[in-house]
Order: structure tokens, then C-alpha cells, then sequence
């Protein structure tokens, strides 16, 4: 992987679930947990979204912006987000093009099948807009949590 923490994060304009454009740099001065997941409404993504829905007190109460970031179109998240209640930002990233700047989006086997697609990773950006911790291959159920202990622990040590 060449990205790693202390690199700039690469910058970025993608639309959200109303179609409006969100840019990285609009979140420069707070922390930013930047997740890629492969789909809406799939088991994995679900519990995953879930777990940053559930969360998502403790990451405002640390200014903490979370965005999730998939191939699906505003459509499809704006159901994603009326169904599951998600007060954070999901944006469609058509092409694969933004996840593939965070080298998360690729060639991956599913039933023995080959197809592009987004990996799940995530990745942590600090105030200053550097990443800051990278995660990758996740486990859904338990990654929201592990983050917000992961930084919490690395800001008491600091």
C-alpha cells in the first residue's frame, strides 16, 4: 500500500445522498473517519453503518465527521439512510475513482468470481487533513467501536 499515516489525503468532490457535492477540504480543523464499503443494504455494510449510526454521539462529541463512501448513486443512499436512520454522510463514488486514490477499490473474488469493486477500509484524517491511521479489510460489527477506542487511547498517550 502507498499510502500510510503522515501522507496528505487525497483530496476529493463527490456527490452525497441529495446530489450536493461534498468536498474532503470542507472538513479541514475537525477529524475525519473516511470508510469505503462495497454496497447499500448488503449484510456487512449494514452492520457496519449501523455501528457508526450507533457511535455517532461519541464521534460528534470528539468533532468527529464521519462519511461513508461507496459505488451505489444518491439513490440508493438516501434509501440506505431512511432505512437505517445514518445521521452521516454517504457518497457515490460511480467510478471507483476516489477509492481507487485511496487504494480501496479493485479487483476482488466472490464465489469464484472476479469483479471490481471496493475493499473496506477506512481511513482516519486529521485536522490538518493528513492521514492519520489507516484500516484495512474491517470487520464490520466491531469497527466503529474499535475506532473510537483506537483514537481515544492515542489522544490520553499524547
Amino acid at each position: 500500500m502507498g499510502l500510510k499515516p503522515g501522507d496528505v489525503a487525497p483530496d476529493f468532490s463527490l456527490p452525497d445522498a441529495n446530489g450536493t457535492l461534498v468536498k474532503l477540504a470542507d472538513f479541514r480543523g475537525q477529524r475525519v473517519v473516511l470508510y469505503f464499503y462495497p454496497r447499500d443494504n448488503t449484510p456487512g455494510c449494514t452492520k457496519e453503518a449501523c455501528g457508526f449510526r450507533d457511535a455517532f454521539e461519541q464521534y460528534q462529541a470528539q468533532d468527529m465527521m464521519v462519511i461513508g463512501v461507496s459505488t451505489d448513486d444518491a439513490k440508493s443512499h438516501s434509501k440506505f439512510i431512511q432505512k437505517f436512520n445514518l445521521p452521516f454522510l454517504l457518497l457515490s463514488d460511480a467510478d471507483g475513482q476516489v477509492a481507487a486514490l485511496y487504494e480501496s477499490y479493485g479487483l476482488k473474488k466472490f464465489m469464484g468470481k472476479e469483479y471490481m469493486g471496493i475493499s473496506r477500509n477506512t481511513f482516519v484524517i486529521d485536522p490538518a487533513g493528513k492521514i492519520e491511521k489507516i484500516y484495512l479489510k474491517v470487520k464490520p460489527e466491531p469497527h466503529a467501536a474499535a475506532i473510537l477506542s483506537d483514537l481515544s487511547r492515542q489522544d490520553s498517550a499524547v
